[in-house]
């Protein structure tokens, strides 16, 4: 590269360096994080050479901010270079370990001017697919919320009122059941529990949304709240209770963050061609779908090779090897919004696709635990997913999973 560009971002301005393919140092700048900056960093770009046809390209250490997207939306290449590599890259330059922000913005400079090739550009993702990406993030944030503060609850509640964890023990949503939300927010203690009226607790439950059984389930409810259980002092259990409403307030903001943001997500999800395409796959729904194709974007130029995608993801293993010492494990470093999803759809394909069943079986028997043979199978239907989105066609059961053909060889035999 003749002309590289670093900036060193930060909140309130940037520095910037320009460099030339000597490592000449051709300009510096700072510049404010506003309009006026924006301009004066594409007047000093224009002064060392940049083109709308041969822009200059820039380092930068995050991949999302206006300055970033102002960029993109210019048609410049961006590259996001990870902080922990640009640290490394500092003691190259200096072993006094000095630093200063326009000493970053050089190192980011140099990385491209020497390095350019071990590092990809920010994706040239669709608007629609970046749109995706924000609520599909903003709605797993949401979910992660959710169960925090649901577990916060649930260890408060354990200190004072085990009658409502016993009455919603078997529930599959436990204290996130709608019914037990309801019964909490008007009998946030085990006293008052304990004094609901029938009529009262019915009425509860089939505002909550339940339709079936509901005598039956008043009764048992009923029946829970007015055994003998252990109590706190009344004026503990009183303040306690106060703290379990507070929480409520929080779990509640929490569940309908979840179900609003999930809504707007698919909706935006199914406008996207490949929607079609990821949710022929068993085990991905729509909003698994839009979590998964806001991390691997609509830019098919980003990942080549099926490969390349798996380690993005961590579902393909890392080999170290030093000496006579090689050792094969899972990766750590990867994209953990990816790998979650991932976990969840392996999950969920098990019981939607007899193949994967069958593949996670087989990995199991050669001594795999749980979550290595998940891990695998992720693996190997993010290779399919990459092969199906760069071919254009939907999910095949039939090819996805057919049994490996013999070799010529075998054959024979």
């Amino acid at each position: 590269m003749q002309v590289t560009c670093g900036i060193d971002w930060a909140e309130d301005h940037h520095d910037v360096a320009v460099l030339d393919c000597d490592a000449r140092l051709l300009g510096k700048l700072r510049v404010s994080d506003d309009a006026m900056g924006f301009q004066d960093l594409l007047r000093l770009l224009a002064e060392h050479g940049d083109t709308p046809d041969d822009p200059i390209p820039i380092a930068i250490e995050t991949s999302r901010g206006l300055m970033v997207a102002c960029l993109r939306a210019s048609g410049r290449q961006v590259f996001s270079i990870n902080p922990m590599a640009v640290a490394r890259y500092r003691d190259r330059h200096s072993v006094s370990r000095k630093k200063s922000d326009h000493q970053d913005a050089v190192v980011l400079a140099n990385i491209l001017r020497t390095d350019a090739e071990l590092h990809r550009p920010l994706p040239d993702d669709t608007e629609l697919v970046r749109a995706i990406a924000v609520l599909a993030r903003a709605q797993q944030d949401a979910v992660w919320d959710r169960t925090r503060t649901h577990n916060r609850l649930r260890s408060h509640l354990r200190e004072y009122y085990p009658a409502v964890l016993e009455a919603f023990a078997e529930k599959r949503e436990k204290l996130l059941a709608r019914e037990a939300r309801a019964i909490l927010a008007i009998a946030p203690t085990q006293a008052q529990a304990a004094k609901l009226a029938r009529t009262k607790l019915k009425a509860v439950v089939t505002q909550a949304g339940r339709q079936r059984r509901i005598e039956a389930e008043t009764d048992r409810l009923l029946e829970v709240f007015r055994r003998t259980w252990l109590r706190q002092p009344a004026l503990v259990e009183t303040a306690m209770g106060h703290q379990t409403l507070a929480l409520l307030a929080q779990l509640e903001a929490a569940c309908r963050s979840c179900d609003e943001l999930a809504s707007a997500t698919e909706e935006l999800f199914f406008q996207h061609p490949d929607a079609e395409i990821i949710t022929s796959f068993p085990g991905l729904a729509a909003l698994t779908g839009a979590r998964l194709l806001a991390e691997i974007g609509d830019d098919r130029t980003r990942f080549d090779t099926a490969r390349d995608l798996k380690a993005y993801a961590g579902s393909a293993p890392v080999t170290r090897e030093s000496g006579k010492s090689r050792r094969v494990s899972h990766r750590r470093i990867k994209n953990s919004r990816l790998a979650a999803t991932g976990r969840h759809w392996a999950f969920a394909a098990l019981t939607a696709s007899t193949g994967a069943h069958d593949h996670y079986n087989h990995r199991r028997k050669t001594g795999d635990r749980y979550y290595a043979a998940l891990r695998n199978l992720f693996n190997r239907m993010l290779g399919q997913l990459h092969h199906c989105l760069t071919t254009r066609q939907r999910f095949n059961e039939a090819i996805a999973f057919a049994p490996p053909k013999p070799s010529p060889l075998t054959a024979a035999a």
